[in-house]
């Protein structure tokens, strides 16, 4: 497995991410995680985690077009890299040996 590591949160989001294709900017992400963990995120953490997980490699982002829902305001849409998913593929691995050395 590479140096490189994700925390659970990181982890997290970078699925969301990947699940959401071309809808994966910030408050969806948000809305998303939320939905599926049954808890309340802050807009700060995950925004935190889709910077950090940008500059390790993790994620590719650009500006959509403007809306007049967003008041014109741009989204910044995220993509997950091959490094991203051979990352997330590495940790799947571990963990499914870890749960079937459980039994």
């Amino acid at each position: 497995m590479k140096k490189t590591k994700l925390g659970e949160l990181e982890e997290l989001v970078l699925l969301t991410v990947i699940v959401l294709k071309e809808e994966a900017y910030g408050v969806e992400i948000k809305r998303e995680l939320e939905e599926r963990l049954n808890e309340t995120l802050s807009v700060g953490s995950i925004q935190s985690a889709l910077k950090r997980m940008e500059e390790k490699g993790f994620l590719k982002s650009e500006f959509g077009e403007a809306t007049a829902v967003r008041g014109g305001k741009r989204k910044r849409i995220y993509t997950a890299t091959p490094l991203a998913i051979q990352t997330l593929e590495e940790i799947k691995e571990v963990r499914t040996l870890l749960w079937a050395s459980i039994a």
